[in-house]
């Protein structure tokens, strides 16, 4: 309702329909939902990705090949059919500085050819800056959503203090009780969240690091040395971003396909 200016009221209106299992395998908040023929994509990203349209274009896809089989649309018939209207959101809270609002274009990934080609394609996603103080009108309409935004922040700011990613979300889950922010979720569920939240963070943390590093690119070269020497920083780099011992050795054997000897090997070597 915040994003659309609608005041639906009736949950018996709205049809969820996200696809299980499919695309989004290691993304726990997205949605995909049916509401007065319009068909919407929301997305949770901590991490900015220029790739959104694409992975939106794909999931639609999937969205529309079920809804026109649920309802046994005819496409090959000469008559024009309706089908619902599409909308990708993105909620973006990661910490690189983006705009409150962006839109990613698929056209834009496309490789150009010569002349005035024009792609056949296109999907557009909105990406929406959720970082607190970002969007405050959307905020405003839309208290749970600052809630939220809260709470990363009260994170964030326990950090910068110096405090390591366990004591900052278990601190921040205290004061906003206190605080009356998301406190009826925390109080039933504060395990469950402190571990989501530390899920979370760690996979943010894993990503930049990857990217400080550069590794993605050696990796894909295959040369032994640029591999040695990109696990190497990716386990400096985590290691700085106070990632256990424990975790890292999980991430670089299902990442990279090491043995746990392996792993440990680099991780001592490195530490």
């Amino acid at each position: 309702n915040a994003i659309n200016g609608t005041d639906y009221d009736n949950p018996e209106e709205l049809e969820v329909n996200t696809l299980e299992n499919v695309l989004y395998l290691s993304m726990k908040n997205d949605l995909s939902f049916l509401i007065d023929a319009e068909l919407n994509l929301y997305e949770h990203q901590s991490t900015y990705n220029p790739n959104m349209p694409m992975r939106g274009l794909l999931y639609f896809a999937g969205v529309y090949n079920r809804h026109i089989s649920s309802r046994e649309i005819n496409i090959y018939s000469s008559s024009p059919k309706v089908f619902p209207f599409p909308q990708h959101i993105v909620f973006y809270n990661g910490t690189q500085e983006e705009p409150d609002r962006k839109i990613l274009k698929l056209s834009d990934l496309f490789q150009r050819p010569t002349g005035e080609k024009e792609p056949c394609l296109e999907c557009q996603t909105l990406m929406l800056n959720i970082n607190y103080g970002h969007n405050r009108e959307l905020m405003k309409k839309c208290r749970r959503l600052e809630e939220y935004a809260i709470f990363v922040d009260t994170i964030r700011k326990n950090q910068a203090k110096g405090q390591d990613l366990q004591e900052a979300v278990e601190g921040a889950v205290e004061s906003c009780i206190a605080g009356g922010v998301l406190a009826d979720i925390l109080r039933l569920q504060k395990a469950e969240v402190v571990q989501m939240v530390l899920e979370g963070f760690d996979q943010e943390a894993y990503e930049k690091a990857m990217k400080k590093e550069g590794y993605e690119d050696g990796y894909q070269d295959g040369k032994k040395e640029e591999q040695e020497r990109g696990i190497g920083g990716l386990i400096r780099s985590l290691k700085e971003f106070d990632i256990p011992k424990g975790q890292i050795l999980q991430k670089l054997q299902d990442t990279y396909q090491l043995t746990e000897e392996e792993a440990m090997g680099y991780i001592e070597k490195n530490w």
